[in-house]
């Protein structure tokens, strides 16, 4: 196996940063395939803490080539920032870290529209972080896109942004009364952001080919998760790509190949940020207990994430349609100090159980969590280094979910830092 394709089991915030950043100790090569700046990983090495939006969580370790793929939107803003802080940590990146040529960009009116379109959704907002992130691949499916390699070029960006800079300010002052935006403002800036972007900018496609054809260990980074998707999760509640183990291949500009491992990242409990159904959400003490313990703020918005008892109906569904060969169970040193643990193995609806994910949004209202009860500890674990050295009630909670789920855990986080987990089976 030569490509590890990290993906989330749920409504992201699963811990897949972390779970990168480990991965990554043993691989060679990087790759985040899709999302852009509205995605936060963060990553806890000693007691220093990093939050990338962009760049792959990889970067940290030296050696390690870390590749913005064809399927992202890129905010220059945001990269930038994010260069800034790894230089003022001295971490050296230089001739490691790529963007893909082929990578649409967050321009300044996708960050506007982003935020007057929620309005005009009212109470039936999505829930965006605001980033703009839809708007852009709204452009990127309308043909009305800049990639980045189109800020390399004068001419090309000049001419590309004229014609939909007009259509853009048409729909801003016509529909929102908003004031139009200056042209030669942004082709100025933007290509003062080409100029800079030139080092970086790279046929990353090709790279990753020959990485994989050379026998490179590839790790590739999932932003969001599975319930998220575009096609496959709570539509509309949803962000604007495709955070699946087939959207990964393709945003990291990779055909199918065989020797791929998908590892689902799951945390022992379930959280979501936004709007959009949450059968087993618990309003109360417990839910405020698992987002006080859990630290369950998002990374790149701060807002508080809904909490509640893990899904297994979500969790089966997301290892159907990513094919999840293996599970990372994350954030398990949470549970403890409760008196017990539940997961949700199936839904009532109207008298019948449901034991798949209905796609049906008017059933979303109605589905009654069915739970199984464990026993649960006080002990403090997140200095476990060894499965067997768990608790009891522990083991019984983790072994349950792979008896349901007919996958091994093969990791497993007790606390934020790299170093904070149990290997159970080595991937590489």
């Amino acid at each position: 196996m030569s490509i590890c394709i990290v993906v989330g089991t749920h409504w992201g915030d699963e811990g897949k940063g972390r779970i990168v950043d480990y991965l990554s100790q043993s691989g060679d090569v990087v790759v985040r395939a899709q999302g852009g700046n509205n995605a936060g990983h963060t990553v806890i090495v000693g007691e220093k803490k990093y939050v990338f939006h962009l760049i792959p969580s990889g970067v940290l370790l030296p050696g390690k080539v870390c590749i913005l793929g064809d399927g992202m939107v890129i905010d220059p803003t945001a990269f930038f920032e994010e260069v800034r802080l790894l230089e003022q940590e001295g971490i050296v990146f230089q001739e490691r870290l790529f963007v893909s040529e082929k990578a649409h960009v967050v321009m300044p009116y996708h960050r506007l529209l982003d935020g007057l379109y929620e309005r005009l959704r009212g109470k039936g907002r999505i829930g965006t972080t605001g980033k703009g992130i839809g708007p852009a691949y709204e452009d990127k499916v309308a043909r009305w896109g800049i990639r980045v390699v189109d800020l390399l070029h004068p001419e090309i960006l000049a001419a590309k942004l004229q014609p939909v800079l007009e259509y853009k300010n048409w729909i801003l002052e016509r529909i929102f009364s908003h004031p139009p935006l200056s042209y030669e403002a942004i082709l100025e800036e933007y290509l003062a952001y080409g100029q800079r972007l030139q080092p970086y900018v790279r046929d990353t496609s090709r790279l990753l080919y020959e990485a994989w054809r050379t026998g490179k260990r590839i790790v590739i980074e999932g932003a969001q998760g599975t319930m998220l998707d575009l096609d496959h999760g709570t539509y509309p509640f949803v962000t604007s790509s495709y955070p699946v183990a087939s959207g990964a291949l393709l945003g990291a500009g990779m055909g199918p190949v065989a020797d791929v491992e998908v590892l689902g990242v799951c945390k022992a409990y379930t959280s979501r940020v936004g709007e959009g159904p949450f059968p087993t959400e618990l309003a109360d003490a417990t839910g405020v207990y698992l987002r006080e313990k859990g630290g369950e703020y998002g990374a790149t918005t701060g807002r508080p994430r809904r909490c509640g008892w893990l899904d297994g109906v979500v969790l089966k569904y997301a290892l159907r349609v990513n094919h999840i060969t293996s599970l990372a169970l994350t954030k398990l040193d949470v549970l403890g100090g409760l008196s017990m643990v539940r997961w949700c193995y199936a839904y009532e609806v109207r008298g019948e159980i449901l034991e798949d994910f209905p796609m049906d949004p008017s059933l979303w209202p109605l589905c009654r969590p069915l739970y199984r009860e464990f026993e649960g500890w006080n002990e403090d674990i997140s200095g476990v280094r060894s499965y067997g050295d768990l608790p009891r009630a522990v083991r019984a909670f983790v072994e349950s979910l792979e008896d349901f789920l007919g996958v091994p855990v093969v990791l497993i986080s007790v606390g934020p830092r790299r170093d904070d987990t149990i290997v159970r089976e080595e991937l590489w």
